[in-house]
């Protein structure tokens, strides 16, 4: 194969350098997903969340508490000290942090520095999950966290899971608004040859970036077939639709159906996914998900089975990415050129959105 000439390349790479990729800075004035709740409790728990050190605890009145995990002193990390009633005691020099971040005693003199404290950061617990105001605590808007009532509905039957992602976040949402590449990365799992060709429509918006594909009529992969009964049924219908709702969120809701049935007597079972990507490096993420359905709530069964099935391939699009950031990795800048096709319409205004506003926070 002939290589682009060299000024061919040198406008991919221009058209890409405008698209936010593992370099662009973290996006800090929105929600994240720190924890599952379950994992947040009178103990203290260390992460690294879009590049900074951070300690959480659940205080006495159950409330979670997030702060840098830095002692102001020297540089200990908090997170190596011990939680002395809802004080954190740092493990160099024993001084104490109130829960609001303040040094409220030092062994070593009666009082302490005037204005010696730790930053705190905004959380909301919103069912299964913990999510942090990256930004500054003060400006924290919870009209930013996108709404997720399934999430906590009692007509939804949820399972999550969490994977370490070695690569950049960014990757991993263009991954979710195209998945043309479930006939090939997931062909062995959920993927079905017909998928990547199936009509589709985009709708494209400010920060909200979707792609509806009807994949009609199909034969459904076992961890759908399965727990809808649909197995063997060479006329069912998959509705997908894939949506980047913030920098941490994607949404993919599922309908399936038996299309020889009239539509005023088949059911439909739905199904949704939140993907929630937390950057912890450029190139490395927080991978969290749930999965919820609507039908068979109380099958623990079908939930367990579902789960299993449903993480064998998030697991291949975790291989697939980190594969995908070793070559980013190895492949000078001055050699890197990608070309994009029709279907990378959504992503690439996606990575463009995410881009400016990296730029607009750091402003």
């Amino acid at each position: 194969m002939t290589l682009p000439a060299a000024s061919v390349i040198g406008a991919t790479q221009a058209a890409s350098a405008k698209m936010a990729d593992r370099h662009t800075p973290f996006i800090f004035d929105d929600w994240y997903v720190a924890a599952f709740a379950e994992d947040v409790g009178p103990q203290l728990l260390a992460k690294t969340l879009l590049g900074k050190g951070i300690v959480m605890y659940r205080s006495a009145d159950g409330q979670v508490v997030a702060m840098e995990d830095r002692c102001p002193h020297r540089s200990m990390p908090l997170s190596a000290g011990e939680l002395q009633d809802d004080h954190i005691v740092c493990a160099y020099h024993g001084m104490k942090f109130n829960r609001e971040g303040d040094c409220v005693h030092v062994p070593s003199q009666a009082t302490c520095p005037r204005s010696m404290g730790v930053r705190t950061y905004a959380t909301l617990e919103r069912g299964p999950l913990i999510w942090i105001w990256m930004g500054d605590a003060a400006t924290a808007d919870e009209s930013r966290l996108p709404p997720q009532p399934w999430l906590t509905s009692k007509d939804w039957e949820t399972s999550k899971g969490y994977m370490h992602l070695k690569a950049s976040y960014v990757r991993l949402h263009e991954n979710l608004l195209d998945l043309t590449h479930l006939s090939f990365l997931h062909a062995k799992s959920f993927g079905t040859p017909d998928y990547a060709s199936a009509a589709y429509e985009t709708e494209m918006g400010e920060g909200q970036f979707a792609v509806m594909r009807n994949v009609v009529p199909t034969t459904l992969p076992p961890v759908w077939a399965e727990p809808t009964g649909l197995k063997g049924v060479g006329q069912a219908a998959r509705i997908v639709r894939s949506q980047f709702r913030s920098p941490a969120m994607h949404e993919v809701s599922v309908s399936f159906y038996d299309c020889t049935l009239p539509e005023e007597s088949r059911e439909t079972f739905r199904i949704r996914t939140a993907h929630l990507p937390t950057p912890e490096t450029a190139t490395s993420t927080h991978y969290f998900v749930v999965h919820g359905r609507d039908f068979a709530q109380h099958d623990k069964a079908m939930t367990q089975f579902m789960h299993e099935q449903l993480f064998v391939a998030f697991h291949e699009d975790v291989t697939g990415l980190a594969l995908q950031e070793e070559v980013l990795a190895r492949t000078p800048a001055n050699e890197l050129y990608e070309f994009s096709v029709g279907a990378d319409g959504p992503s690439v205004a996606m990575r463009r959105y995410v881009l400016a506003r990296a730029i607009e926070t750091q402003a």
